[in-house]
């Protein structure tokens, strides 16, 4: 970090504070409102004694000095100070210390929202996963490219066992060690997760090369890659996969394919849907 950046990051660490500690009303904390309070919310006195640490050296935290803090305190704070996920995510950047380990939240429905956008990229494929690369949504282009029925589906059981892959015997091994480093990184949000665990056990039973990469401990992030496979009908289909994560659901993966031009993979696309439209109902 810059010589710059450091004094500008504890202003801004100093002025969140402020903010978050005004918006808490005493009562909101079982302090008894008693008298008239010369500014809102809580005090600093108040807020040092019931989050555990010292008077002065919370006074220094808030000044922005050059102190040490550590997660443990954070989270005190950051409790008494009623604040949300994102911005106790922000505290600990503010301090300079890593982020907390995030809570995996419930599952919940998929919002109208994410439907539509799935919806609207009709004629290429479409895929909504969660945390552990379970299927959520798909639209009926990704239905009848990669086969799914109505059954549930997993994307990184289907990479290693879904023929439509396996037959694109060379491109499958050059993004099968991305695609598990990528997925280590996921349940390393959630450790101790016993879903996560469970896909993985279930994998190892089934794929001798999926534990080899496995236990190369390798850690990455989803790749902006090449997705090729063989369809029945349609030959080979070559896609530029994009994955973008869903900001209010940061659990939610939501994954693009858009045909590789040079590939025919458009043109077969098309023919595809226009079999769709000709069939009758």
């Amino acid at each position: 970090m810059t010589s710059e950046a450091v004094p500008r990051r504890r202003e801004l660490l100093r002025d969140f504070l402020r903010a978050r500690r005004a918006r808490v009303r005493p009562e909101d904390v079982g302090i008894p409102a008693t008298g008239r309070r010369r500014t809102p919310g809580l005090r600093r006195e108040e807020l040092a004694v019931l989050a555990g640490v010292g008077v002065s050296w919370y006074t220094w935290l808030e000044q922005g000095r050059d102190i040490t803090v550590s997660d443990e305190v954070l989270d005190a704070i950051a409790r008494v100070l009623m604040l949300s996920e994102p911005e106790r995510i922000h505290l600990y950047l503010l301090a300079g210390l890593n982020p907390p380990t995030l809570e995996c939240a419930p599952v919940t429905a998929v919002t109208p929202e994410v439907q539509q956008l799935i919806d609207a990229w009709d004629g290429r494929p479409a895929v909504l996963r969660d945390r552990y690369w379970n299927v959520l949504r798909f639209n009926d282009t990704a239905r009848m490219v990669f086969g799914y029925g109505d059954g549930e589906h997993n994307c990184l059981l289907t990479y290693f066992t879904n023929p439509r892959y396996r037959a694109m015997e060379e491109l499958w091994a050059a993004n099968a060690p991305a695609i598990v480093a990528a997925y280590r990184a996921s349940a390393g949000i959630c450790p101790g997760d016993t879903d996560f665990r469970r896909v993985v056990d279930n994998l190892r039973l089934m794929s001798p090369e999926f534990t080899e990469l496995w236990e190369r401990q390798e850690v990455g992030v989803p790749e902006q890659a090449v997705n090729a496979l063989r369809h029945p009908d349609l030959g080979e289909l070559f896609f530029d996969a994009t994955t973008l994560t869903v900001a209010d659901h940061p659990e939610w993966q939501l994954v693009l394919y858009n045909p590789r031009p040079g590939t025919a993979t458009g043109e077969r696309l098309e023919r595809l849907h226009r079999g769709r439209v000709a069939s009758p109902a």
